[in-house]
C-alpha cells in the first residue's frame, strides 16, 4: 500500500468517525429534548389537575380535557421527534454517501491523470526515439518501414486516447449530437477489426462476421466502441491467445461479442468495470495499459443508441462483452 493510499484510507475513516459521533450526538440531543418536553407536559398536567377544586361539580371534565390534552402534546411531540429523526437520518446518509463517493471520485480520478500520463508520454517518447533513429542513422529499407510502421502505430494510440477523452467529454457535457444514419455494421465491424490486424500483426484474430447487418446510429461513435472492445480484449489476454470477433442478428437485435482468453473478471467486479476511470486493482500496480474510459464509453455508446452491454465469463477462462443494437 502507497503512503497517498494509506492517509486516504485514514482520511476516510476519520470523516466516516466524525460523521457517526455528530450522528448519535443529534440523535441522543432529540431524545434529550423529547424526554425533556415529555416529562414538562406532564408536570404541567399535574399542576393544572392540582389547581381545580374537586367540589367544582365540572371537575372530572376538566382533567379529563387535561388529560386529553396531555396526550395531544405528546402525540405531537411523538410526530415531530420522529419527523426530525427520519429527516436527520436521511440526510446523515445522504452526506455521508454523497462524501464517500466524492472521495472514490478523487481517487480515480487521481488514477487517470496517472495513467493518462503514462499513456501520452510512452508513445510520444517511442515516436521520438524513432524519428531521431531515421534522422541520424542510414538504415535499410526494412529498417525503416519498421520503425515507421512503429511510429504509426504509436500515433494511433495517441489518436485513441485522445479521442476516448474528446467523446467522454462532451458524451458527459450533452454536447455530443448523435448523427443517426442507418449503417453497415457488418462492414463497420470488419474494417474495425482489419484496422487492428494491421496494427497487431503478432495476435491472432477469429472473425465471425455475418454480412448485410446494418443499424441505425453515429459511425465514429460505433466504431469507438469496436475498437475499445477489441483494445480492451488485446490487454487483458496473453499474446498467443485468440481474440474472438463474431456479429449475428437475433430477431431484431445485432449482437457483437469479443471474447478472450484471459483472466477473467471476478463477479463483483463486473458492474463496476463499465464505471468511469474505474479500474482493476492499483495504478502503481497495474501493467496493463489504460486510462478507465474504455469500457465507460461503450456503455454510454451502447445506451446512447437504444443498446445495452454485458459482460460474461468464457469457457475456459477469460471475458465476453457483448452488445446489441436493434437492427435496421
Amino acid at each position: 500500500m502507497s503512503i497517498a493510499e494509506y492517509f486516504r484510507k485514514k482520511h476516510l475513516t476519520f470523516i466516516t468517525l466524525v460523521s457517526w459521533f455528530l450522528l448519535f450526538y443529534i440523535i441522543a440531543a432529540l431524545v434529550f429534548w423529547f424526554i425533556s418536553l415529555e416529562t414538562q407536559n406532564k408536570q404541567m398536567y399535574v399542576f393544572r389537575v392540582s389547581e381545580l377544586k374537586k367540589d367544582d361539580p365540572t371537575y372530572y371534565n376538566k382533567v379529563l380535557e387535561f388529560d386529553k390534552a396531555r396526550r395531544l402534546k405528546s402525540f405531537q411531540y411523538i410526530g415531530e421527534g420522529s419527523t426530525f429523526l427520519c429527516l436527520i437520518l436521511v440526510g446523515a446518509v445522504f452526506v455521508y454517501r454523497a462524501t464517500k463517493r466524492q472521495i472514490v471520485l478523487s481517487h480515480q480520478q487521481q488514477n487517470f491523470m496517472m495513467a493518462v500520463t503514462h499513456e501520452l508520454k510512452t508513445p510520444i517518447a517511442v515516436a521520438r526515439l524513432n524519428l531521431e533513429t531515421l534522422l541520424k542513422r542510414k538504415l535499410e529499407e526494412p529498417q525503416r518501414e519498421k520503425l515507421l510502421r512503429n511510429t504509426l502505430q504509436e500515433t494511433n494510440r495517441l489518436n485513441e486516447l485522445c479521442n476516448n477523452i474528446l467523446v467522454s467529454a462532451q458524451l458527459e457535457a450533452g454536447g455530443y449530437r448523435l448523427n443517426r444514419q442507418e449503417l453497415n455494421f457488418s462492414q463497420l465491424a470488419e474494417d474495425v477489426l482489419d484496422d487492428c490486424v494491421a496494427r497487431y500483426p503478432q495476435r491472432i484474430f477469429v472473425p465471425a462476421i455475418q454480412t448485410g447487418i446494418y443499424v441505425e446510429g453515429e459511425q465514429l461513435l460505433l466504431q469507438l466502441l469496436v475498437s475499445n472492445l477489441l483494445e480492451n480484449a488485446l490487454k487483458y489476454s496473453a499474446k498467443d491467445k485468440p481474440v474472438q470477433v463474431s456479429l449475428e442478428v437475433e430477431g431484431k437485435w445485432a449482437k457483437l461479442s469479443v471474447a478472450d482468453e484471459g483472466a477473467g473478471i471476478p463477479d463483483e467486479e463486473k458492474k463496476k468495470i463499465f464505471t468511469k476511470f474505474y479500474r482493476i486493482g492499483n495504478e502503481n500496480t497495474r501493467s496493463t495499459k489504460g486510462t478507465g474510459l474504455g469500457l465507460y464509453l461503450c456503455k454510454k455508446i451502447a445506451i446512447d443508441h437504444k443498446g445495452s452491454i454485458g459482460v460474461k465469463n468464457n469457457t475456459p477462462q477469460g471475458s465476453i462483452f457483448t452488445v446489441t443494437l436493434q437492427s435496421v
